[in-house]
């Protein structure tokens, strides 16, 4: 599942693919990925106009035109992908933008549970946007705590809450919680300020890797090279990771590190 780690790859695809390009022709090749806007209003609403520096906010992408600001989600199995106008379209390519004889951008997503819609102006920016948390790249660490001392529920509920923090799922915040060695079922409300401290220090250090990775690494040493292991074990003591189920999420952890 597409998370902050994975959402800014897709800024990072846009921007190289893209940028400073006139948007030449969109084909919707799926109408079940549009989101309260049709093909033709799309069509009239953003060809001939040029993608300009590409956003994110936690899992959105804000793809602008100097106009009208495409904004995309990706859901569970969402992606952005560069290729050229004449590669074979495969099955899962929803959307289409040609931005050059070359060079043509797609949105492509096999389950569909989010898509793509389209912001007039500013404020409808801030209305799709109006229900998330701020950027879990960029929180101050008093906003991070603030945010995580309202809350009632566990903390790897807190956590994975977008209206909490935008951008982080459920494999970060069980690695981060793993690497701050604290239980996912912790009460957010009863975090310590040295608890919110440390929580927020090891989050930007795991997003700060996971970003330069394009993704949340299955790497030996993270919890996430483990967790789908048939006997996981924490690849920090040895001891078995534990499964459970929070707010209807897999969530593993080390009983003996957390």
């Amino acid at each position: 599942m597409p998370e902050l780690p994975d959402v800014e790859g897709f800024r990072n695809v846009l921007k190289s693919c893209a940028k400073g390009r006139i948007i030449q022709r969109v084909d919707v090749r799926d109408t079940g990925v549009l989101r309260g806007v049709s093909t033709r209003r799309l069509r009239d609403a953003v060809e001939g106009r040029r993608f300009t520096e590409p956003e994110r906010h936690g899992k959105w992408l804000l793809a602008r035109t100097g106009g009208p600001t495409l904004m995309l989600h990706f859901g569970m199995t969402g992606e952005l992908v560069c290729g050229r106008p004449d590669d074979a379209v495969e099955a899962h390519d929803r959307v289409l933008f040609t931005v050059a004889r070359d060079r043509q951008l797609r949105y492509r997503d096999q389950r569909k549970l989010q898509g793509l819609w389209l912001a007039d102006d500013e404020s409808e920016v801030a209305r799709l946007l109006d229900r998330q948390g701020p950027d879990a790249m960029t929180v101050s660490r008093k906003e991070f705590e603030d945010a995580l001392s309202a809350r009632r529920g566990s903390v790897k509920t807190a956590l994975i809450d977008q209206s909490v923090l935008a951008g982080l799922g459920n494999l970060l915040a069980d690695e981060i919680l793993w690497r701050a060695r604290l239980r996912p079922t912790t009460k957010a409300g009863d975090l310590t300020e040295a608890d919110c401290r440390h929580l927020y220090a090891h989050m930007r250090r795991t997003l700060r890797s996971a970003v330069t990775a394009g993704c949340v690494p299955p790497r030996d040493s993270w919890l996430t090279g483990h967790r789908d292991d048939p006997a996981p074990t924490c690849p920090r003591c040895g001891n078995s990771l534990r499964r459970s189920r929070m707010a209807g999420r897999g969530t593993v952890w080390c009983p003996q590190c957390q």
